[in-house]
């Protein structure tokens, strides 16, 4: 019983490690760090983007409230209402009471998963659909991806948030003829690799073309001497879960959001 405090403090490290590497490969337009809490906006992106990451303790004589009134404060500065990624352990203790209390909802209930790379390779053998990986997005991976996930945001902002992108990044895409008909990205990062923008076209669904882009990054980050891989997905996604489990990723841990408005029924 006596490791079990070391164990649970690296666990934690772990998952605050793996949610900080997400935000830089998916990096908000505006980020400011303070006291380990991530401020972010992300003007003409999907929400998400530009949640506050309230990771870190509360700072000596800095309460706990009081920073979450600074994240509203920056967020309203640029016009925006404050929303908060929750992931338990990486997360204050209090804070998502805290949230509750202030009239913050709990919403988009989230897993994030993990891999090693080779039990990756091991279930998805890549065969059948071919697919085309290059360090930055073409115009066809962009167009792919924006068709599925691009509603109610801007596509210059997207493009851009690309871009920003400082980590090598791998862009798969799966071809049927000459057309890309589904994209991901894996984004490589201090010995880990993720892996995002994963995108199938309606008509080309059910025919393994995400399968074998997930194959495509697997055998991208071990070329590279990566062998760990994450993700994060919707608990909500059926069709994505399916994916992921079939490609043995497991979760580590759920997480969620706080957004603004009572609770449904309240």
């Amino acid at each position: 019983m006596a490791e079990a405090g070391p164990v649970r403090r690296g666990f934690a490290e772990t998952v605050r490690g793996l949610q900080e590497r997400a935000a830089r490969a998916i990096p908000a337009e505006h980020v400011e760090i303070v006291d380990g809490w991530w401020l972010r906006h992300a003007p003409g992106c999907a929400w998400w983007i530009g949640t506050v990451l309230p990771h870190g303790g509360d700072a000596p004589g800095y309460g706990l409230g009081r920073r979450v009134t600074a994240a509203e404060e920056f967020c309203a500065a640029r016009g925006a209402a404050a929303r908060f990624q929750v992931t338990p352990g990486a997360c204050a203790a209090g804070l998502d009471g805290l949230l509750a209390a202030r009239g913050y909802r709990r919403d988009s209930p989230m897993s994030l998963c993990a891999a090693l790379v080779a039990d990756v390779l091991d279930r998805l053998p890549g065969d059948g659909m071919r697919v085309e990986v290059a360090d930055r997005p073409s115009g066809e991976w962009f167009e792919a991806w924006y068709a599925v996930h691009g509603a109610g945001t801007d596509r210059d902002a997207d493009r851009a948030l690309l871009d920003r992108v400082a980590e090598p990044s791998g862009y798969a895409g799966a071809m049927l003829g000459d057309e890309v008909v589904a994209v991901g990205r894996a984004v490589a990062d201090t010995g880990w690799v993720g892996v995002f923008g994963m995108a199938t076209l309606p008509h080309a669904r059910g025919r393994g073309a995400a399968r074998a882009v997930l194959a495509a990054l697997a055998r991208w980050a071990a070329a590279r001497g990566i062998d760990r891989a994450y993700l994060q997905v919707e608990r909500d996604n059926a069709a994505a879960l399916r994916l992921y489990e079939g490609a043995a990723f497991t979760e580590l841990c759920g997480y969620h959001y706080r957004a603004p408005g009572a609770e449904p029924g309240s």
